[in-house]
């Protein structure tokens, strides 16, 4: 199970901080588009970019009809799932490079470079593939391109990052996107080791020399998230990506989502970089009557975070929090012994029995807040906006009690059907024209933070958790 704990988050504060992603959502076919020029090389080029890839199967950059591509390999994929394949296919594979390693951590920021040099003599030299900032020597498969092959990528013909002409659409958060045409770059060119922490993080590129076809995506503008800022202007077009899509979970501040990999006994679906789940498939009644649980767990600081209940059918919906994922698939959050599940219907429920206190219920289209307050062992839910209880927080167990130590934000449906929940720790994947911030000034929550509450995410982590 992958999560966040304040004890592996990064430090925040100093050093060239990323301000905005792009989040793609495999669902409705995002991508961004561009066919390139004449490049000043096309057997010299340097792909670099920033991904928090919420599925384990998707393209990150492919041209013209599928026929060159960067992606992750499915599961069940040969050779190896959960992989990753630079390859490039014209009646044959020109060539296939499939590091030895696989990536399953839906829960954090990695870097990535790519960079071809087909003109070099050691054929091994000619593809150079680094992991946050680490040079990768190992392979599953490492056939390379011969010598002085012109590639397809930074030909001119159509790219398209996001998603295939056939399909498997990526699905997660994008940062600091960059295309370098005529140079092979190493990945020290992009980011550093802080000298503090030891973690890989990014540096300024925008004085790098990015060639005819470069460029430069910081998804800073949400009304044109295809814009070039490397100063070539080779903007992308824009495809089912609006301004929702612009986040400020980022390389340099990683937020909270649902996590994906903790879904054993669910079975729930995830779209929009795992801030929406949905328990089961529309008008269908399975056994499950579970829940999810976010990838960041707190064990002290007060927290806030909204969920908004987007459908419903036959599900009796709940939210809270709870110490730990489910480990079978009838248990339900109001019966976990420290899970705290405020019900659709109304009323809180912890260990199977109904807290005293007076709660509204909700439905369709409500927005559930959650001020978790580890300080004092409270928590308080808000529906609209509205306090519950007429303000009277619920007492909670220490976290030092709980089985793990943590809590973490759940939610799901205990009523066998289905429900779907969108998540937003502070950048909503729906519309939200409520602006309202931590004290931190993180975060576009619908109704004003309570006075010492902070979003989910890893700096305030490393400031209060």
């Amino acid at each position: 199970m992958s999560i966040i704990i304040p004890a592996n988050s990064a430090a925040g504060g100093g050093g060239y901080q990323v301000d905005n992603s792009c989040r793609f959502n495999s669902g409705s076919s995002d991508s961004l588009t561009r066919t390139f020029g004449t490049p000043t090389n096309n057997k010299k080029w340097t792909y670099s970019f920033w991904i928090k890839h919420c599925d384990n199967v998707g393209n990150l950059l492919n041209t013209g009809s599928d026929t060159s591509y960067i992606y992750f390999r499915p599961s069940g994929a040969d050779p190896a799932p959960y992989g990753f394949s630079i390859e490039q296919y014209v009646g044959g594979f020109q060539y296939r490079i499939i590091p030895n390693m696989v990536f399953r951590d839906h829960s954090a920021w990695r870097h990535i470079v790519i960079a071809f040099d087909t003109t070099q003599g050691t054929d091994s030299n000619r593809v150079k593939f680094y992991d946050n900032g680490t040079q990768i020597t190992s392979f599953n498969t490492a056939s390379y391109p011969s010598l002085n092959l012109n590639t397809q990528v930074n030909s001119a013909v159509s790219h398209k990052i996001g998603g295939f002409a056939s399909g498997a659409d990526f699905d997660g958060y994008m940062s600091e996107v960059c295309f370098i045409d005529g140079q092979q770059l190493a990945a020290d060119q992009f980011g550093e080791f802080d000298e503090d922490s030891g973690i890989w993080k990014p540096i300024d590129v925008s004085e790098l020399t990015f060639g005819t076809n470069g460029f430069y995506l910081d998804f800073e503008d949400s009304a044109a998230l295809g814009d070039d800022v490397s100063g070539n202007g080779n903007d992308f077009t824009v495809n089912n990506l609006t301004a929702v899509d612009q986040s400020t979970d980022t390389c340099t501040n990683n937020f909270a989502t649902w996590n994906s990999l903790d879904n054993f006994y669910q079975e729930s679906t995830f779209q929009e970089g795992n801030l929406e789940v949905r328990s089961k498939s529309p008008g269908v009644i399975y056994s499950y009557e579970t829940y999810n649980t976010g990838n960041i767990g707190v064990s002290s600081g007060k927290w806030f975070w909204e969920a908004k209940l987007t459908a419903k059918d036959v599900g009796s919906p709940e939210i809270g929090i709870v110490d730990n994922g489910p480990t079978a698939s009838t248990q339900q959050l109001r019966a976990r012994t420290y899970g705290w599940s405020y019900r659709g219907a109304g009323g809180v429920d912890n260990n199977g029995s109904t807290v005293t206190g007076t709660f509204a219920s909700y439905t369709t289209g409500d927005i559930i807040g959650i001020a978790l307050n580890l300080d004092d062992n409270e928590l308080t839910f808000y529906k609209n906006g509205a306090v519950q209880n007429s303000g009277t927080a619920l007492s909670i167990t220490a976290p030092a009690s709980t089985t793990s130590g943590f809590y973490f934000p759940a939610a799901g449906d205990d009523n066998a059907g289905n429900v779907t929940w969108q998540a937003n720790f502070g950048s909503p994947p729906y519309s939200e024209s409520g602006g309202e911030t931590d004290g931190n000034g993180y975060g576009n929550f619908s109704m004003a933070v309570p006075s010492g509450y902070y979003a989910l995410n890893t700096k305030n982590l490393s400031e209060y958790g």
